[in-house]
């Protein structure tokens, strides 16, 4: 991309408008300048866009969005989950944008089944998610519904994301329905306040821009839906953070399942 450029400076490089300064008309080198830098501004746009920059103008939003995901974070926090969850990592469900890039990472994890729930469109996704959504290891699915899973379906249930988008009026009914899912745990990563997305990407995507809570905030509705947090699991994954140097830029928080 950077060849097309410095070679269409080169082919101005001859400047042929040097006669035109001497020109008796004192606006004509101007004209011939300004010219020249209009047709090099054209050239160097027609250089992007065959190399795709244009074309990808999406996928960059998704990119920004991405720096500030925590999809992206579970990926990271892997290895510290399977220390702090160890045997019930066996069978995890993932619940949240962009699913199939976790579920794909889990799935490389030894003696390790993983689904996953995208609770939004994926007419954009790539030739592997759609993979997994034929497969039915990936499911699209409105989680402010019923979940179509048998209680305790999954060993642990990790959500990412999605609760950031939900009000209070769809938490009380989703967020008790990922514990009833789940068997030994649920994990949430959810985004600390003062956090920035891309705003033209949740608008288009999600329909509201993302609500970041405090961890207070969190508590309190925890106990508005009778959610106790998992204390043991807590503690395992602290030691394991603080022993692997692993600080999350996510709020996490470790639940128990209904019993």
């Amino acid at each position: 991309m950077s060849r097309r450029q410095a070679s269409s400076t080169r082919r101005g490089g001859s400047f042929p408008f040097v006669g035109a300064i001497n020109s008796k008309s004192k606006s004509s080198p101007i004209l011939s300048v300004c010219l020249f830098l209009l047709g090099a501004f054209l050239l160097i746009g027609y250089a992007f866009r065959g190399s795709g920059v244009f074309g990808r103008g999406r996928e960059a939003i998704s990119n920004i969005e991405g720096d500030f995901s925590c999809t992206l974070e579970i990926q990271r926090a892997i290895p510290i989950l399977k220390k702090a969850y160890g045997d019930s990592m066996h069978k995890v469900l993932h619940v949240g944008p962009d699913t199939c890039s976790a579920v794909s990472k889990l799935l490389k994890e030894e003696e390790t089944e993983a689904w996953g729930v995208e609770p939004y469109d994926i007419e954009d996704a790539d030739g592997n998610c759609k993979n997994l959504v034929r497969k039915g290891i990936v499911r699209v699915a409105d989680i402010k519904f019923p979940l179509p899973y048998r209680p305790k379906s999954f060993s642990l249930v990790i959500v990412s994301d999605a609760l950031d988008y939900l009000s209070p009026k769809y938490l009380n009914k989703t967020l008790p329905e990922f514990a009833r899912v789940s068997a030994d745990g649920l994990v949430i990563f959810a985004g600390y306040p003062g956090q920035q997305r891309a705003k033209v990407a949740e608008l288009s995507k999600f329909g509201r821009p993302a609500k970041m809570r405090s961890s207070s905030w969190w508590a309190r509705f925890f106990v508005q839906t009778s959610l106790e947090e998992n204390e043991a699991a807590i503690k395992k994954f602290e030691q394991a953070a603080f022993k692997n140097s692993y600080k999350p830029s996510c709020q996490v928080f470790h639940l128990n399942s209904y019993h």
